[in-house]
């Protein structure tokens, strides 16, 4: 009975300090996102010209409309080019493409990947442009949009992510979903701007120097978390990102159970591959300054914020009931720094009567995001495709 007491103990405080370390990262950025003001930037003197690539796997239901949008969008249209990367879609859906002042790129993959399909769509670029925007299938731009990154873009940054926002809080797991992307971006794109590191970086609404971009991908070789390759290899390199937070990119979330397992899954997956193969190297380039990347492979460690808030209220309970080598009270306060850091980087917007609807949706939530933990095994090896456009049978709220 005395060594399970000492392992129960061991393992209560190492999980506390493992959730203290992850507390203290979310608080640090959080407060700094809430503190620090939107940064501005000036109206660049000269109008860059965007080539817009717009991968399409099996999205038949959106594409059009979003390559519709996109050349909606309110930008010179000398200025921009947009290409709709084709794989495995239908016919009626490719003739109808076909109409369109775009540039359509047919691809066949045996093993569909976002990567394989961008640089195809790079190697029939033709002509040479200022920046490569990425869009998914179901992306779309605010009007002034590429303004915006054009800005940024030419205040000296060679990467910069837009501000991606819902389109969509339909169901339970929409709304959960634009919540998360909410606090990804106070945290993982203001809070660290506002801290003098580097926004992180999405699949989607994010913008990249031509040429760079036109270098790095055909390294990119990823079957799942292209852009978190991306973004390793180019902090690697010293490379800094921008924030272009007035640069509205609105994405459709997911609203189905299935599908935030799928999409969760991979995300997952792709973390714990970059976290493995770049942990070490993460300390290597912290010794030689490069905080950048150091940063980005602690986030890698990171576990999903829907598991923190479940496992938070269960152990300060638990403290109660067992001994775990510490005082109920330390858990108790860890609990409210991490919720309150959460809860100040949920966007103002969300603030009311669909908040309280989302906290309900909790835990089922969590329950899904533990499973896929004994599910993650191949998924890294496998394109696991998340559609969009869908009807479901879900309750909306």
């Amino acid at each position: 009975m005395l060594y399970l007491h000492i392992v129960i103990i061991f393992l209560c405080v190492t999980v506390f300090i493992v959730l203290a370390l992850q507390g203290l990262y979310l608080f640090i950025f959080a407060i700094a996102g809430w503190l620090v003001k939107e940064k501005k930037y000036a109206t660049a003197k000269d109008i860059g010209s965007f080539v817009i690539y717009i991968p399409s796997y099996k999205e038949d239901s959106v594409i059009v409309e979003t390559a519709k949008a996109a050349l909606n969008i309110n930008y010179p249209t000398h200025k921009f080019h947009i290409v709709v990367i084709a794989d495995s879609l239908q016919d009626a859906t490719l003739k109808t493409l076909s109409t369109l002042p775009i540039q359509v790129v047919k691809v066949d993959f045996e093993k569909s990947t976002k990567a394989k399909a961008l640089n195809v769509a790079l190697q029939q670029t033709q002509l040479v442009y200022d920046y490569a925007l990425i869009l998914d299938a179901d992306n779309v731009c605010d009007s002034h949009a590429l303004y915006k990154l054009n800005d940024v873009l030419s205040a000296n940054f060679l990467v910069v992510q837009g501000q991606r926002l819902a389109k969509n809080t339909n169901t339970s797991f929409a709304l959960l979903d634009a919540i998360s992307e909410g606090i990804n971006n106070h945290i993982f794109r203001k809070g660290h701007t506002a801290l003098g590191l580097s926004a992180a970086i999405i699949g989607s609404g994010v913008a990249l120097n031509f040429s760079l971009f036109k270098s790095i991908m055909p390294q990119i070789t990823a079957i799942g978390g292209f852009d978190k390759e991306m973004e390793l290899q180019l902090l690697r390199k010293r490379i800094r990102f921008g924030y272009a937070q007035q640069a509205l990119i609105y994405d459709e979330k997911i609203t189905q159970q299935a599908h935030f397992e799928s999409q969760r899954r991979r995300w997952l997956s792709a973390q714990l591959h970059y976290m493995q193969r770049y942990f070490l190297d993460g300390f290597v380039q912290l010794f030689k300054g490069n905080f950048d990347f150091f940063d980005k492979v602690i986030q890698t460690l990171l576990l999903p914020r829907i598991l923190i808030i479940g496992i938070m209220p269960i152990m300060a309970l638990l403290s109660i009931a067992i001994p775990t080598g510490l005082s109920p009270v330390y858990w108790f306060v860890l609990w409210l720094i991490t919720y309150f850091s959460i809860f100040i980087a949920i966007p103002k917007s969300y603030l009311n009567k669909q908040l309280l609807n989302a906290i309900f949706s909790l835990p089922v939530a969590f329950l899904s995001m533990f499973k896929l933990f004994f599910k993650l095994k191949g998924a890294n090896k496998t394109f696991i495709h998340t559609p969009h456009g869908e009807t479901n049978n879900q309750k909306t709220i």
